[in-house]
Order: C-alpha cells, then structure tokens, then sequence
C-alpha cells in the first residue's frame, strides 16, 4: 500500500512542504482546490522533490476543459519528471454553473467524454498523429505546431477519477487509473456499492480487476492529547454534516438508513446554519466516517477497515506533528505489504 498525504501549505512553501512529506517517506501528496489552484503549489513541489508523486485531488473538471487539462497535466509531468497524476472530480451543478459560469449536463457520461479526450490529446502530441477527437459534449480537431509542446518521452500522466454515485463509479472503471474515493463514505457503503459500481465498469470496458487503483483518504479523528483530539473531531463532524448537506451524497447516509438527515441538513445549509449543523452528527455517524483512535491505533484501524481493498491510503500530515510518530504511521500502513 502507498501512502499520501495533502499538501497544505501557503504557495510560497509548498515546495518546502512537500520535501518535508517526502523526507518523512511519504510516497505521494495531493493538492486541493477549495481557495486556492489546485496545480500551481505542485509546479513548487516539483522543483523541490525527487521521488515524490504529485497529484491533484481534486481539480475541478467541468470548470476547465480537455485541451487545458491536457497542456497543464502535461506541463507538469515534465516539471515532475514523470512524478504526476491528474486527479479531476466533477463538483455539483450549482457550483459549475454559478460558481464558475460552465455548462452541466450528463455528468457522468460528460466526465467519461472529457478523459478520453485528454488522452486523445496527450496522444496527438506524442505520435504526431492528427488530433481528430468528436464527441457528444467536445470535440478537438486542430492542433497546430505551434501549439503543440511535441512528445515529452515520458508515459502519460495517471488519471484519477473522484467518484460518491455509483454511475461516476462506473465511469473510473471504464476509463480512469485510479478511483479516489471521496472521504464521505463508509467501509458499509465503499463495500456494498462503490466497489460493486467499480467493477461494473471494468467489466464494460473489458478491464482487469486491477486495472484501476482504489485510493482512500478517511476521516480520521486523533491527536497526541485530549485537547488535539477534541479539535480534531470537531473538525471531522463539520465536514460529515458539510458533505451530508449535499443531495448527491445521500445514497452513502441511505446505506444506514440516515437518508431523512439528508433533508436536515440541506435545510439548514440554506438559511446558514452551518455551526450548528455538526450537533448533529451523532457519535455512531461519526465513528462510520472516521477512523477514531489513538495516534498509534490509527494505522491499524484503516488496515483493518480497508487494508484489504485499498491500494493507496491518504492520512493527515499536520505540520505540528512529530516526524518519528508520522515516519512511524507510514511504516506501519506500509508493513503486512512489506511483509508479504
């Protein structure tokens, strides 16, 4: 199993962070996109690491388009010599379309199109053929040398694909490298639906079982003492009833028969309630999303919770921890692999 971490950093240290993941042996860091850009902390990062995988989880696909996808993703596998994987997840329509003034339509069918368009791209610029991608939603069909970077000699950034509903599941198995799945999930649901949705769209596409990375970030509740950890779970709650707000995730409150808190907490989304919606997240929800445990019970709660499906975990990496305790949670997430 690999492990990851964020790279949570003002811009002019994340290059500084991310030799700090690496020097910790950690394998992999993503960036966000909340305030920030998502791909600009890993140009710094790129400068300043040597083995270190840089990914973005996630940018925001249906704000951009395949051909700035492409070029950027690109950019950055030759800044990383090799070392970056385009993480893209669809956000909501709101979002898109108020947020960022974009069309919606089809999300999953549109996500599917917009990947194998990037590809197309990224394979244009590498043979020399002629671009010539058509499809439902873009369509490509000019590339002049003057905007073409020519082949880079490098294999082609890994894409990941951010999934919760099971059709954008299906989807990363049609056509992603990697799933990531979203940290508002459950061992219930991740078991019963996402990785049943998965393998349904390997199967479409004549995929292998391993053809396509399971990638978890869970929620994790810890800290070295009380006060630590009492931050640290009020932060978890916010972002389950955050996330619990959404209509798209309810399927995953379904799984335990928690649809009607759905309703709630949309509800108060609206008229701004937002302090109060964490109270009610119940100790049980909150134990179902997170891993709850003593710094070194944490390892061992994720092993035992996906340790048989995950291929890459992400876990927190605050910038206040100790490095032993942190190089020690790599080894030993990283241990019945170096075992076997």
């Amino acid at each position: 199993m690999k492990v990851d971490s964020l790279l949570v950093a003002e811009l002019p240290l994340a290059g500084e962070r991310a030799k700090r993941l690496e020097d910790l042996g950690f394998d992999g860091c993503a960036s966000i996109e909340t305030g920030h850009d998502p791909f600009l902390p890993l140009a710094l990062a790129a400068t300043h690491t040597d083995r270190l995988e840089l990914s973005t989880a996630i940018a925001v696909a249906f704000a951009r388009n395949p051909m700035t996808l492409a070029m950027t993703a690109s950019d950055l596998q030759r800044l990383s010599r090799g070392h970056f994987a385009l993480g893209l997840g669809s956000q909501i329509r709101p979002h898109i379309e108020r947020r960022f003034s974009m069309p919606w339509s089809k999300p999953a069918a549109r996500m599917r199109e917009l990947i194998l368009a990037v590809r197309a791209i990224w394979s244009s610029w590498e043979s020399g053929e002629k671009l010539d991608f058509r499809g439902e939603f873009y369509t490509h069909t000019l590339m002049t040398p003057f905007f073409n970077p020519g082949p880079s000699g490098l294999p082609a950034p890994q894409i990941a694909l951010a999934a919760v509903g099971e059709r954008m599941t299906e989807v990363a198995g049609e056509v992603a490298d990697r799933i990531l799945v979203h940290g508002f999930t459950t061992e219930r649901y991740l078991r019963t639906t996402t990785l049943a949705a998965l393998q349904r769209g390997r199967e479409r596409a004549g995929r292998g079982g391993d053809a396509v990375a399971v990638c978890i970030s869970p929620f994790v509740v810890t800290g070295v003492d009380e006060q630590t950890r009492l931050t640290a779970e009020r932060t978890v709650r916010q972002q389950i009833a955050f996330y619990g707000s959404t209509p798209a995730y309810r399927p995953v409150l379904e799984a335990h028969g928690w649809g009607e808190l759905q309703d709630e907490l949309n509800a108060m989304s609206k008229r701004g309630q937002w302090e109060q919606m964490p109270a009610l997240i119940t100790d049980e929800m909150l134990h179902a999303f997170a891993v709850v445990g003593g710094v070194d019970e944490i390892a061992g709660m994720i092993l035992q919770r996906y340790g048989d499906v995950a291929d890459r975990v992400g876990v927190p990496a605050p910038l206040h921890a100790d490095p032993d305790q942190l190089r020690g949670l790599v080894a030993a997430l990283r241990a019945p692999v170096a075992a076997a």
